[in-house]
């Protein structure tokens, strides 16, 4: 991910820093996301895009310790993008979203979660809204503890008992060359 630097705290000082084209087209994804945003999640900064995450308060148990991320929203160097880690998370709703835009009549330029676009026009903000509204905390968190459960300690295996073996051979000890000299010398 190209991500265009921010030292941005702050959603409002996010939006306030881009230009007026793209913050008007992030302003509107956004207000597509808050729209439909599930209970349970959160708007902040995460990563230096404006992103949609369970707080640590409600799952503190993440990978990386950091909020478990839904969406995130980001105006990049050559592109504007939505990043929908809900839909890259399950394949049956990645599938159906594909198909939706596609139906939409819009060109769908797409990476594992990320969704580019050079203009609000290239969007459809309601499947973008939709989408959102899918994924609830509950079940996100589900398909997350189910990919990146711990696997259950293996009970050490019952010992079987040795069969017996036969003795092995030792090998042959090498005479040092001095002595194999001295005995061809004897001889």
């Amino acid at each position: 991910m190209h991500m265009a630097a921010t030292a941005a705290s702050t959603v409002d000082a996010y939006l306030a820093s881009l230009p007026p084209d793209r913050r008007d087209a992030v302003a509107a994804v956004r207000a597509a996301i808050l729209a439909n945003l599930p209970a349970g999640y959160e708007e902040g900064m995460q990563y230096g895009m404006i992103g949609y995450y369970i707080p640590l308060a409600r799952y503190p148990e993440t990978y990386n310790g950091q909020p478990l991320g839904i969406a995130a929203l980001a105006s990049q160097k050559q592109y504007m993008a939505v990043y929908l880690q809900g839909v890259y998370a399950d394949p049956a709703l990645s599938r159906w979203f594909q198909a939706e835009y596609k139906r939409r009549g819009k060109k769908l330029d797409m990476g594992k979660s990320c969704v580019r676009f050079r203009s609000l026009d290239e969007l459809p903000l309601d499947l973008i809204g939709e989408v959102i509204a899918r994924v609830g905390v509950d079940d996100y968190l589900a398909r997350y503890e189910a990919v990146h459960a711990k696997p259950a300690a293996k009970k050490p295996a019952a010992k079987k008992p040795a069969a017996s073996k036969p003795a092995a051979k030792k090998p042959a000890v090498k005479q040092p060359a001095r002595a194999s000299a001295a005995r061809a010398r004897r001889a």
